[in-house]
C-alpha cells in the first residue's frame, strides 16, 4: 500500500528543479550532434583528404554570423541583469526576449519592407509575451 501512496505524492528539490529542462535540452542537443557527426563523418573526411573541404561556403555572410554570436550572449546577460533588478516576476525573460527576437529577425530579414518590419515587430512582442504568460502564469514556471 505504501508503494501506491508514494505515486500520489511529489517531492521537489527546489535547489535543483530549475535544471530539469536544461538537462533535457542539453541531452537532446548532444544526441543530435552525435547523429550529425555519425551521418556526415565519411563525406567530410573524403572532402578533407581530397582538398575540397571548406568550413565556410563561398560568400558567407560573416556580418550575420558575428552579429548572431554577439546577440546570443548579450541576450543571456540582459536576461540575468533584468532578472536581478526585477526579481521573481519573470520579467528578465520577457524584457530581454522582445528586443532579442526583434533584432535577430531584422538581422536575417532580407527585404526590410514596411510590412515585414510590422510583422517582425508584432512577432517580437506577441511570441515572448505568449510564452511568458503560459509558462509563468499558467504553469507557474520560475523564469529569470
Amino acid at each position: 500500500m505504501s508503494w501506491f501512496s508514494s505515486l500520489n505524492s511529489v517531492s521537489i528539490d527546489f535547489d535543483q528543479s530549475h535544471l530539469f529542462f536544461p538537462r533535457i535540452i542539453i541531452t537532446l542537443v548532444a544526441i543530435l550532434a552525435v547523429v550529425i557527426l555519425v551521418t556526415n563523418f565519411r563525406p567530410v573526411m573524403r572532402a578533407i583528404r581530397s582538398g575540397r573541404y571548406q568550413f565556410f561556403v563561398k560568400n558567407a555572410d560573416f556580418f550575420r554570423l558575428l552579429a548572431t554570436l554577439a546577440l546570443i550572449p548579450a541576450y543571456f546577460w540582459l536576461m540575468d541583469f533584468i532578472g536581478m533588478a526585477l526579481p521573481n516576476m519573470g520579467l528578465g525573460f520577457l524584457l530581454s526576449s522582445i528586443p532579442f527576437v526583434f533584432l535577430m529577425s531584422m538581422l536575417y530579414c532580407h527585404e526590410k519592407t514596411r510590412r515585414n518590419v510590422i510583422i517582425i515587430s508584432a512577432n517580437a512582442l506577441i511570441a515572448p509575451t505568449f510564452v511568458w504568460v503560459v509558462l509563468y502564469h499558467f504553469f507557474l514556471v520560475s523564469m529569470p
